[in-house]
């Protein structure tokens, strides 16, 4: 996979996590409607510093472990697996419109002040952040270091820049007062990314059943 791919496919695979409403989200829609659209790279930052220090230490600590075919391929699979699960759950949750964007300002970091810090806490506590590093971020980091340190770059770039995109755009569109972002067209954004997810999801399922032969 060349570096332009590892960006592009960090980049897609990012809205697999940064669509989702969650306790990140609801953080961001809080500061926004207090604080202006730059609530959303505030809250960026500090989920990018974790997400930075984990790829950080899954390139050189666990380096000689990503090396073993076997360990790579299960990690493939895991990774292939829970990314199908993710685009699935996008698709059906786009189709059904089940999931509002409006609804995700209940779950908030209210007591939280510092944006930046709260990035931080909220994604180092929350199941779905670590569940998803553990499994597909790892294997993301795992093809990507197949480049090289510049591989590695590439991938964060990519992943971090998905959440500066989307999560400026709706600090942007709560700050001004009215949904810029409409239902309608959040749900029809989470079924074509589903698409593409389960694209990726299937190269990590393949990928890692031939490290295991």
């Amino acid at each position: 996979m060349a570096l332009t791919g590892i960006f592009v496919s960090a980049f897609l695979i990012g809205f697999s996590g940064a669509m989702m409403p969650g306790p990140l989200l609801g953080v961001a829609i809080d500061g926004s409607l207090k604080k202006g659209w730059t609530a959303g790279p505030a809250v960026v930052l500090g989920h990018g510093i974790l997400e930075f220090i984990l790829i950080i230490f899954m390139t050189f600590g666990l380096k000689g472990f990503f090396a073993r075919p076997t360990v790579a391929g299960i990690i493939g699979l895991f990774g292939g697996a829970y990314l199908a699960w993710m685009g699935y759950g996008m698709i059906k949750s786009g189709i059904k419109k089940t999931v509002l964007l409006e609804n995700a300002g209940s779950q908030n970091g209210a007591g939280v002040k510092n944006l930046v810090w709260a990035g931080i806490i909220v994604s180092a506590t929350n199941p779905y952040f670590i569940l998803w590093w553990a499994t597909t971020g790892m294997e993301s980091v795992r093809l990507a270091y197949a480049l090289g340190l510049l591989g590695v770059l590439f991938f964060f770039c990519g992943h971090i820049l998905s959440d500066f995109v989307w999560y400026t755009a709706v600090s942007t569109a709560f700050s001004r007062g009215r949904t810029l972002i409409s239902d309608a067209v959040y749900h029809w954004i989470m079924i074509i990314l589903g698409v593409f997810i389960l694209v990726f999801a299937c190269y990590f399922l393949i990928n890692g059943l031939l490290m295991l032969r």
